[in-house]
């Protein structure tokens, strides 16, 4: 990618979608980034649609409804939920596992596509997607699977007719995604213009970022950190519950390596975050500000969590940079934030 960026010579730097010599050289990298991605997710090469990120591939993937009926889970993100505002949704536990049951009786009406996430954004909660996949089929509908936490954390779900992936997730540069689909599978552009991504989005294609993902792909499916990541997790999650009031979110479900939400019993995240910034810890919660006031997850709610619950907890994420020191250094920290959070 820095090499497409930082040379300057129009054979680097040409129009994807020019025809001459210049053009050709920028396709034939656009084109490769394509060839690498379809070949690590069993696609061809004209299934992968490259977009600007996760939630536009989010987008894009529920125009295969095509303005029928569709089913989504009750904690999918806001990139499904709110173009599927009249989707039927699918319950879930209070571990944070969708209801097979639930999307049982939902498929018992034709649905055209179900969308469920293969890992959750703030639990880090794994979905039964296999299981998802084959009742949806059997039932005629199409899947699609938002897979952007779990590309490079857990096997792709290969099985399922649109997959959407985001680049930041991996290590690529924000701003750019793309949408696995099948050449069954008929899509409804969101973007209209120009014929790029054989017609399914319009604009000049952003061909250095493109690269970067395919190789960022490739270096989360071939080096495996799991293990890794699953020490400082544990490591973190025990220094975690040792603070009294402190439980760990979807304890009991499986959970990807890098993601742990906890609640902290009688604090608002939004102390406990600034004050984890003044330290320079950067964590998050699930909670919006909307209007000046802060709304919890609905994620958390949809788990049954009480609102005061649901605006308590905080999500720690490790990644390829995190150490057991920077683990340490939370675990140090948090049992004097906690108490000065409660006081």
């Amino acid at each position: 990618m820095l090499d497409l960026f930082v040379r300057t010579q129009a054979a680097v730097f040409g129009n994807a979608s020019s025809i001459h010599w210049a053009g050709r050289e920028a396709k034939k990298h656009l084109e490769k980034a394509r060839n690498s991605i379809a070949a690590r997710t069993g696609r061809r090469p004209s299934e992968v649609i490259f977009t600007s990120g996760g939630s536009e591939a989010d987008n894009l993937a529920l125009t295969a409804a095509r303005n029928g009926r569709i089913i989504v889970s009750r904690i999918e993100h806001p990139a499904v939920l709110r173009p599927a505002a009249n989707a039927e949704l699918i319950d879930v536990s209070p571990d944070g596992v969708i209801d097979l049951a639930s999307l049982d009786r939902a498929l018992e009406t034709p649905a055209a596509l179900v969308s469920v996430m293969a890992v959750n954004n703030e639990t880090g909660v794994i979905q039964p997607i296999a299981e998802v996949i084959a009742r949806a089929h059997a039932r005629g509908a199409l899947v699609h699977v938002d897979a952007v936490q779990a590309a490079g954390r857990i096997p792709l779900p290969l099985d399922a007719d649109l997959i959407s992936l985001s680049g930041h997730k991996l290590g690529a540069p924000k701003g750019v995604g793309a949408l696995l689909g099948r050449t069954r599978v008929h899509l409804q552009p969101l973007i209209v213009g120009g014929a790029q991504e054989r017609g399914m989005r319009a604009g000049t294609e952003p061909v250095a970022h493109a690269v970067a993902l395919a190789a960022a792909l490739d270096r989360a499916l071939d080096h495996d950190d799991t293990a890794r990541l699953r020490a400082l997790q544990a490591r973190l999650e025990a220094g975690l519950t040792a603070i009294e009031g402190v439980t760990i979110v979807g304890a009991k479900s499986p959970r990807v390596a890098n993601t742990t939400l906890a609640a902290f019993t009688g604090i608002e995240a939004e102390t406990l975050l600034h004050a984890l910034d003044l330290e320079g810890i950067a964590a998050s919660s699930g909670s919006a500000c909307s209007s000046g006031s802060v709304e919890p997850s609905p994620v958390l709610l949809a788990m049954g969590m009480s609102r005061a619950q649901a605006l308590s907890a905080v999500r720690f994420s490790t990644g390829w940079a995190s150490t057991e020191a920077d683990v340490d250094a939370v675990i140090a920290v948090l049992p004097r934030l906690v108490a000065r959070a409660r006081m």
